[in-house]
């Protein structure tokens, strides 16, 4: 007779064991990346226009300056918008494009070896980090905020979480089960949580003008 099969477990157990195989992964990551990269794509698009049309003329105010807090254009003009000696949505223009890149070659089936998701991964915990020191310098020490670079944040603060619970679920990141086990049911949560204590800062940062 033959032994009955187990039950399949919800983690790839084999990827754990030989972390160097190829994976690929499931559509709603494969949608989730082509996704919040296309919405990071779109923020640096816009972004990227109206700092040329800054260029052209220092007068011109983006559209979406609504008021003193809600200020595109003070946030344009900020030294922190051109770290690297060009502005920063110039690098978010090729590092989305390749988040769409990848997501598209998973809804093609493509598989990736370890090294690939782990590089793929420290990008987007570069992002993270680099989105991070934005929000705070844009809320206290540029004093304004810019709603297509909260909507590029958002994008990265979800793909980089999506993109590490893959890792941490697949055993290419050493977890422990039960850590495992919390990507594997909780995901959403941490992105959820992240853009919350952002918006909570947002909203205490700038109370008076938001209760005025």
């Amino acid at each position: 007779m033959m032994p009955r099969q187990s039950e399949p477990t919800r983690f790839d157990e084999r990827s754990v064991d030989a972390p160097n195989a190829a994976e690929g992964a499931s559509l709603g990551l494969a949608l989730l990346l082509v996704i919040t990269g296309a919405a990071g794509l779109l923020a640096a698009w816009v972004i990227t226009l109206d700092e040329f049309k800054l260029l052209k003329d220092p007068n011109f105010t983006p559209g979406c300056s609504l008021n003193p807090v809600v200020s595109c254009g003070s946030v344009m003009k900020s030294a922190q918008a051109s770290v690297f000696g060009f502005p920063n949505p110039m690098l978010g223009l090729a590092a989305y494009a390749v988040v769409i890149g990848v997501g598209m070659s998973l809804l093609a089936r493509g598989r990736f070896p370890r090294w690939y998701w782990l590089t793929f991964n420290a990008g987007t915990l570069f992002g993270v980090c680099f989105c991070t020191w934005l929000q705070f310098e844009s809320l206290y020490r540029i004093n304004a905020l810019c709603l297509w670079c909260s909507l590029a944040w958002v994008a990265t603060i979800t793909m980089f979480w999506y993109v590490t619970s893959y890792n941490v679920r697949k055993g290419f990141l050493p977890a422990p089960p039960w850590l495992r086990s919390f990507f594997g049911e909780f995901t959403w949560v941490l992105p959820v949580l992240h853009v919350g204590i952002i918006g909570m800062l947002v909203l205490t940062r700038w109370w008076d003008f938001w209760t005025s």
